[in-house]
């Protein structure tokens, strides 16, 4: 007796076993949610989210652009949400998401430069609700504080580097007339076939140029870098590349180009960004750098040091961020379906 119990007792287990294994393959071969077009590390991201980060980023994209220029978009805009979805993972992980109080402060100071229907407006163009500006913020803030203690608080400049620096370039340090060191990002009201941003966007008329540099304003003060947002979108095909760098320019320049433009220039403090200029070009928002003297800027200036410092924390920062990239993605479980279905597609043709 016990031992025919036995034997149904393996029976069962035998059963049981093979039922798991089918509900585990089961599981395996579950279909993908149509709305889903990525995961990363089983979290979802989806068409919809998509569609909102290309309508918020791309506003100026052609309507009646090709398919593959539509999916070239579409593929470029996912990668970004990816590599930003793998970051907020990482801090998440690490306990440096942002507070709530962060993200009001951040938000307040956002909505300050606009009465409330300007900035309604702005969200309507960014196909975005409050929730999602405040889901962004907290991303970003999120983000840099995994950066500062990833990368940051790693970085060492020594005296010695900025000395040698200073040293080997000494002479951009002379200067002939007080000069002012500026960035721009620029938009026109016509696409120039030679400018050549990195999005490859452009204005087409004066209500997608206003559109566009509204856009622009609203993530710098957002806190986005400039230079980024310069090299992405300024439509100054000089200084687009330079992350809109327009170096030195001398005092008496800026008179002769526009009064008003010097008059702004002139009364804000480095490190400021102007409200949006309109000007014969097109609108401007131009980021103040600096403000020197002129003659021989020397080394004991302690803002001759602090520059210096600046430029070569930024350089090792860029490296760093490039590495601390690939070794995030290399390390997440990325499954990109909208991809899958591009290559797919290929051989329904």
């Amino acid at each position: 007796m016990s031992r025919r119990m036995s034997r149904r007792g393996r029976g069962v287990l035998v059963a049981a076993g093979v039922a798991l294994a089918a509900m585990v393959l089961a599981s395996c071969n579950k279909p993908v949610p149509a709305d889903v077009a990525a995961t990363v590390n089983g979290r979802p991201i989806t068409y919809a989210e998509l569609d909102r980060a290309i309508a918020a980023q791309f506003p100026n994209a052609p309507l009646k652009s090709s398919a593959d220029q539509t999916m070239q978009l579409r593929l470029e805009t996912l990668r970004a949400l990816i590599d930003n979805e793998i970051l907020l993972q990482r801090a998440e992980k690490e306990g440096l998401l942002a507070s709530d109080a962060d993200v009001e402060a951040k938000f307040n100071e956002l909505k300050a430069p606009y009465t409330q229907e300007q900035f309604q407006k702005m969200l309507e163009q960014r196909k975005m609700s409050v929730a999602d500006l405040k889901a962004q913020i907290r991303r970003e803030l999120s983000v840099q504080k995994l950066f500062n203690k990833e990368i940051g608080s790693h970085i060492s400049i020594s005296d010695a580097d900025v000395t040698a620096f200073y040293n080997a370039n000494k002479a951009s340090f002379n200067l002939a007339e007080n000069k002012v060191r500026l960035a721009q990002i620029l938009v026109t009201p016509s696409a120039d076939p030679n400018v050549n941003n990195l999005k490859n966007d452009k204005a087409q008329n004066d209500q997608q140029a206003h559109t566009k540099i509204q856009m622009l304003d609203l993530r710098v003060r957002q806190g986005e870098d400039f230079a980024t947002l310069a090299q992405n979108y300024s439509e100054d095909a000089n200084t687009a590349p330079n992350g809109g760098d327009l170096g030195f320019v001398p005092e008496s320049a800026l008179e002769k180009v526009n009064p008003e433009l010097r008059k702004t220039i002139l009364s804000m403090t480095p490190g400021q960004v102007s409200p949006i200029l309109r000007t014969p070009e097109g609108y401007r928002i131009i980021k103040l750098i600096s403000k020197e003297p002129a003659g021989q800027r020397q080394l004991s200036d302690p803002r001759v040091q602090e520059e210096i410092r600046q430029g070569l924390f930024q350089a090792k920062e860029q490296v760093l961020r490039s590495a601390f990239y690939e070794v995030a993605r290399s390390e997440a479980k990325v499954v990109n379906y909208y991809a899958q279905s591009v290559l797919e597609s290929r051989d329904k043709k």
